[in-house]
């Protein structure tokens, strides 16, 4: 049974913008769009895309957006298309374009909400298909509270190399391998050549499709919808529903995005995301979702869930499998149900159809026992990713603890001040078995913008050392990340975190069991290094700052606790049209 919905009169924001005498000129406008009186009359729906030429998950949205403008006109609306910008990981890694990876995020929510405000725009339906433009959509849906939905524009199927699977991390291991002369730069290029054959989003439980997910966990996607890859002829026809449906929510005017995204649907997201090992990009995307609705939701929030909730899939990079096994075996809707079973998942929260979720969830298939397990027979007790706390991160680190044999690792640190500084040592096969490896000087203002660091990685676990060497850093990792890594270090080194105090040879202990991450120093000597500490820019990195984007950037950002976000949230924006007809 669908959840009640209010009733209220409808007046649309776009009659402000094209309605009665005065707007005769913004008529001529439309019609100069090619719009007749019927479609001006009609509400206005934005459907923006980060569609081009960036990277193969945003190179097919075009023809996706076209389904779904087909579906709001179906539906009785009129739709108006635009674009924002997309930043491929993929492409930016292990270089100074990494910087503007996770900025890309609050601008991709900033220029929706100018477009849509400055339009006067009844509904928005968003499509992305890259790790940082999923969360920018949904962060902008949730700041504007108009009727919206989220569609992911597809995963990538993967390649094959000599039978085996091959996507973008075995690409990366196998660079590890060459440089611990493991294989060599001809078999490296083939695998390269075989591990992305078509368009789509990272093939495994990365970023993309770990916030792909929680967009159908939090309602703003239709159930199912996520795991479609990009290629399959089904992603069309769901751009139409998607776009009826959103016809559907703006004529009740329910439910809107924050009737989505509450307290207990967030937490929904961050079991779904222990529950697969997902990204530990979450961690900020989630808060930072959850600021636009004015809800207080930190690491330590998320680290609750993730604590209670269980491992109950064989998700790369945890596993063998990959998004399109997920899609054959019932995709998101089986790994919900099993949630929803064991009693970790909020079943009253409503989705877009405003059916609740456990109604909606009703005839999910269940799991095939490879792909996803049942809920009675998880793969660990505990989730797939950990906040760790302790001196070295009184705030909060984490980790992903998915497909780790060890729970506790403790080592001497050898520090580095930036990721390029690391990867030279990297390069040169000069890390040694045992270290824990510190990069500094990487989080939202050292970055500046709080890079990831899978370059370094990726580069480690190809080389054997995965498990042998450990890593913590202020930085950000990516979903494709693995090991023992340990990243979002709050507070960061450059706002004074204890990070900025670490020497070489310290000992830094992991423990995954306590839930804890400690610099083994004495008190005493910390606060005297701290009295001796002389802020400077060890990274080199301080021209980044000094104009353009990142210098706003920097001034604006808040901790990584806090999902990095760059404003205080809780936009309100009201309804010119209503009021004047109340009036």
């Amino acid at each position: 049974m669908a959840a009640d919905k209010p009733e209220q009169k409808r007046a649309y924001r776009s009659d402000v913008m094209k309605a009665g005498p005065f707007k005769a000129a913004a008529r001529a406008m439309l019609r100069g769009l090619g719009l007749d009186d019927e479609d001006i009359s009609q509400p206005f729906v934005g459907v923006v895309s980060s569609h081009g030429e960036m990277s193969a998950c945003n190179m097919r949205l075009s023809e996706i957006s076209e389904q779904a403008r087909w579906g709001v006109y179906r539906g009785g609306g009129t739709p108006r298309e635009f674009n924002t910008i997309s930043v491929s990981d993929a492409l930016v890694n292990g270089h100074t374009g990494m910087h503007f990876s996770l900025m890309s995020r609050e601008l991709i929510a900033d220029s929706i909400e100018i477009v849509v405000r400055a339009h006067q725009y009844d509904g928005l339906l968003c499509i992305g298909a890259c790790d940082k433009n999923f969360p920018g959509m949904m962060m902008a849906l949730t700041r504007l509270n108009v009727p919206g939905v989220f569609l992911n524009g597809g995963p990538a199927l993967p390649g094959r190399y000599r039978g085996e699977v091959a996507e973008i991390k075995t690409v990366a291991e196998y660079t590890g391998k060459l440089i611990a002369r493991q294989t060599d730069e001809e078999e490296l290029e083939a695998v390269s050549r075989a591990a992305w054959p078509a368009s789509g989003c990272c093939a495994g439980q990365f970023t993309a499709n770990t916030m792909g997910m929680i967009g159908e966990v939090l309602g703003f996607s239709p159930l199912g919808s996520s795991t479609i890859p990009s290629v399959h002829s089904q992603r069309r026809a769901m751009a139409r529903r998607a776009g009826r449906q959103l016809m559907q929510v703006l004529e009740a005017n329910y439910p809107l995005p924050r009737d989505l995204a509450t307290r207990n649907s967030l937490e929904n997201a961050c079991a779904a995301v222990s529950a697969t090992g997902g990204s530990t990009n979450a961690v900020l995307h989630i808060p930072a979702i959850a600021n636009e609705a004015g809800i207080d939701f930190t690491i330590d929030d998320v680290a609750a869930v993730f604590e209670r909730t269980p491992l109950i899939t064989h998700l790369s990079p945890s596993g063998p499998y990959l998004y399109s096994d997920l899609h054959e075996a019932g995709g998101v809707p089986v790994i919900l149900k099993q949630l929803l079973a064991g009693g970790y998942l909020h079943g009253d929260c409503p989705t877009l159809t405003g059916q609740t979720l456990a109604e909606a969830l009703a005839d999910a298939p269940e799991p095939d026992g490879r792909v996803v397990v049942p809920i009675t027979s998880p793969r660990t007790q505990g989730g797939g990713l950990s906040v760790l706390k302790g001196n070295l991160a009184p705030d909060g680190a984490v980790i992903k603890n998915a497909g780790l044999d060890t729970q506790r690792f403790s080592g001497p640190a050898r520090v580095f001040e930036s990721e390029e500084d690391c990867l030279q040592s990297v390069l040169a096969n000069d890390i040694q078995d045992g270290e824990v490896v510190v990069i500094r000087n990487e989080g939202p203002v050292g970055g500046p913008g709080m890079r990831e660091m899978v370059t370094v990685t990726a580069l480690l676990y190809g080389m054997g050392k995965g498990e042998n060497t450990a890593l913590v850093t202020d930085g950000r990792f990516s979903g494709a990340s693995r090991g023992l890594c340990v990243g979002y270090v709050t507070p960061e080194a450059a706002c004074g975190g204890v990070l900025a105090l670490v020497e070489n040879g310290d000992t830094i202990t992991i423990d995954l069991v306590e839930k804890s991450l400690t610099l083994e120093v004495a008190d005493e000597t910390l606060t005297a290094r701290k009295a001796a500490f002389k802020r400077g820019d060890p990274s080199g990195k301080a021209y980044m700052t000094t104009a353009g984007y990142a210098q706003k950037y920097v001034a604006s950002v808040g901790p990584a606790t806090r999902g990095a976000v760059t404003h205080s949230g809780n936009v309100h924006w009201p309804n010119e049209a209503q009021e004047s007809d109340a009036e």
